[in-house]
């Protein structure tokens, strides 16, 4: 959530920030609710100096043996009793609707961010691996679901069976694949410094709302229980561990990784990605987080990029990094990375993982803030990060395409090995 007052005292940024990001907002209606929230404030504030100069006035009175100027100066503190009841009722009534308005205005552009009108314009910053030219090789390269189909380990027929569309059962060297990446990527966090969690997947609304995926993206969750969500990300989660914290100064950064299972409606993504497993409404991802001082949240960022990447690189991955653009930025990101792997069925790269510093947009709404004495008094907000480190669906996907054989057969990359009991290779059913 954008800092009120920063909103309050600067509302032509604010125009320029939701112009770049190719959206909106109601001016006028902020600040109609603004003004006389503030009236409110003010009015109450006078109505109680008048009611306690009143209130002295009763004793003194009384003393002074004047019951009925006494008695009029009780009914007087009543009526003003009575004004004041009236005025909070409106003061909790306008702090609801500049909450809601606050909620949906999304966080303003970095500096480093650059400006553009959507994803044909997020500029490239690097690539690394060069793609195989099948071509060259003398045969012609599969997709992932036809591969995944004829090796018997992947099934969308009975994950449409079990649960609709865009369900897929994984099994036999499919699923042990799935858990293999999932226990590299989280290896590989753990070697880097990172603490791993296993958090719920259940949460409640305002744990989602600390977050940024409501009330702007309630039609992509999956709602669940008693006004509860199957998480979209451990970002949810992961971020939320400290909602309503002071965290110390030096106990910061703090880098949080996690595996789970993420769930997604999709809404509005009909037609995109339909084959194989690259958009599922379920999937395991393994996230990273990070809580950091405004100082250093850039430098987490790119080393958060740098971790990504590392994984890809040890899987021998050609990939690009790009940033994106205001135009094609996340709700709650002030910058984001995307890293985009090779994907030979697109014949092109494909998001892999997105990284993004939210700076203290998600610490306010989930009240996350850190004390430093020996450089301020009080407390600030943090600043949050977040990065896919990585999906396993994507990672197998692009470990298939990029790593498969004229025979049908799969090469398991040499890093994963290990966790595939050795194995080199997953070969056609017989």
């Amino acid at each position: 959530m954008l800092d009120i007052k920063y909103v309050r005292e600067n509302p032509d940024a604010i125009d320029t920030a939701m112009a770049h990001r190719q959206t909106s907002w109601d001016r006028e209606k902020f600040f109609e609710l603004d003004d006389e929230r503030r009236s409110v404030i003010a009015e109450v504030e006078e109505l109680q100096a008048t009611r306690n100069a009143e209130s002295k006035k009763i004793g003194v009175l009384m003393r002074e043996g004047k019951r009925d100027e006494a008695e009029a100066a009780k009914e007087a503190v009543r009526e003003v009793n009575e004004k004041i009841e009236g005025l909070a009722a409106r003061r909790s009534e306008l702090e609801a609707q500049l909450t809601d308005f606050m909620a949906h205005l999304p966080n303003l552009p970095y500096e480093a961010t650059p400006v553009g009108k959507d994803e044909t314009e997020n500029p490239e910053r690097r690539r690394w691996g060069t793609p195989r030219d099948f071509a060259a090789e003398g045969f012609e390269a599969k997709p992932h679901w036809d591969l995944g189909t004829d090796l018997g380990i992947l099934d969308f027929e009975r994950g449409a069976k079990l649960s609709g569309g865009r369900f897929t059962v994984l099994s036999g060297d499919g699923a042990t694949l799935d858990r293999a990446l999932e226990s590299f990527f989280l290896n590989t966090h753990l070697a880097a410094g990172f603490r791993e969690f296993i958090p719920p997947v259940v949460v409640n609304r305002e744990i989602m709302y600390g977050t940024g995926q409501l009330p702007k993206f309630e039609d992509d969750a999956y709602h669940v229980g008693d006004d509860q969500f199957l998480i979209p990300t451990a970002e949810v989660v992961l971020t939320n561990l400290h909602a309503g914290e002071v965290l110390d100064a030096a106990d910061l950064p703090l880098w949080y990784t996690a595996g789970t299972p993420c769930f997604r409606e999709e809404a509005g993504s009909a037609g995109r990605d339909t084959r194989g497993i690259i958009r599922q409404h379920q999937f395991t991802k393994v996230e990273m987080v990070k809580f950091a001082t405004p100082e250093t949240s850039d430098d987490e960022l790119e080393s958060m990029v740098a971790e990504a990447e590392h994984i890809l690189q040890l899987l021998e991955l050609p990939y690009r990094v790009i940033s994106l653009c205001t135009g094609d930025l996340g709700f709650s990101a002030r910058q984001t990375y995307d890293i985009e792997v090779w994907l030979p069925s697109y014949n092109s790269y494909k998001e892999i993982s997105s990284c993004s510093n939210c700076g203290d947009f998600q610490a306010r709404r989930a009240n996350i803030k850190y004390r430093d004495p020996e450089h301020f008094k009080g407390t600030r907000f943090v600043h949050t990060l977040n990065g896919s480190g990585l999906p396993t669906g994507r990672t197998m996907a692009a470990i298939m395409e990029n790593y498969q054989n004229p025979d049908g057969s799969i090469t398991i990359p040499e890093v994963l090995r290990p966790y595939m009991g050795g194995r080199e290779r997953i070969e056609p059913r017989a």
